[in-house]
């Protein structure tokens, strides 16, 4: 790996804040984890079943976030809090005639439902910090996404609500969104296949590569940090770039348009 991707540049100093992190035990939810811990916050990692290999500088917790009791339960426990991240959520590839309509709702209770039940849960105590939230978004939001439908539908309200959310708890608490592109995580496979279909997927991005859960990590911290004093409301691309319209490779004229793109990314 390219050692100018994975050195941390000097970034915001989060010392002496306590930061949550729904479902923050694996892939993107960990390298936030990272992030924040790495900015000296005190982290705090909440989901069902605790990370398979620890994060160090992080503190579990279990929770289950689409229990609303036990969650109020989780967030009244705690002495203060200066961010939440509402990361928790993902959806498996389903067509939407493969499955009841209960069934895509279960997805939606997680990934839009989960957030608001948390958030509001937050309340007082980010409120008393003058602290912010982080919704972890999806590009799924604002693209078709077949086979992920309900998903997506519920990453388009989340990036509804945490507008409004900003609206009605301002000035006190920050809200905003970071809207996610591809990640590489240990679960890529599911959805591109092995390497070849990772490096294939790649090739459509205009960075060259997917996202690294880290560079989640460090946008979020940029958005809790003090340095996003006067951003609220907002909903920050990390997605590389977007992708490649397929047009461009089907189209028969105009060709060269796209050349000098397509030969960077096989370099």
């Amino acid at each position: 790996m390219n050692p100018e991707r994975t050195a941390r540049l000097p970034g915001p100093d989060l010392s002496g804040r306590t930061v949550v992190v729904t479902g923050g035990t694996r892939g993107v939810g960990a390298g936030i984890a990272r992030a924040f811990a790495a900015a000296g916050a005190h982290v705090v990692v909440c989901a069902r079943r605790p990370p398979d290999l620890p994060l160090d500088g992080t503190e579990f917790r279990p929770v289950d976030l689409r229990d609303p009791d036990a969650v109020r339960a989780f967030f009244t426990g705690l002495p203060r809090l200066d961010v939440l991240v509402n990361n928790a959520g993902g959806a498996p590839y389903r067509p939407l005639a493969e499955a009841d309509a209960e069934r895509h709702a279960r997805v939606i209770d997680l990934n839009l439902v989960a957030p608001l039940t948390a958030s509001l849960a937050a309340h007082d105590l980010l409120r008393l910090a003058r602290g912010s939230i982080v919704m972890i978004g999806s590009v799924s939001g604002s693209r078709p996404s077949p086979g992920t439908a309900a998903y997506g539908a519920a990453k388009a309200g989340l990036e509804s609500l945490a507008r409004s959310m900003a609206m009605e708890w301002a000035p006190e608490i920050r809200v905003n969104t970071l809207v996610v592109g591809m990640v590489r995580t240990e679960r890529s496979g599911l959805h591109y296949g092995g390497e070849e279909g990772i490096a294939a997927v790649s090739r459509n991005v205009p960075l060259g590569r997917l996202a690294d859960p880290r560079d989640v990590g460090e946008a979020a911290v940029f958005l809790a940090s003090d340095a996003a004093a006067y951003i609220t409301g907002a909903a920050l691309l990390v997605h590389g770039g977007g992708e490649r319209p397929p047009f461009l490779d089907a189209a028969t004229v105009n060709r060269h348009q796209g050349e000098p793109w397509a030969a960077n990314k096989e370099s």
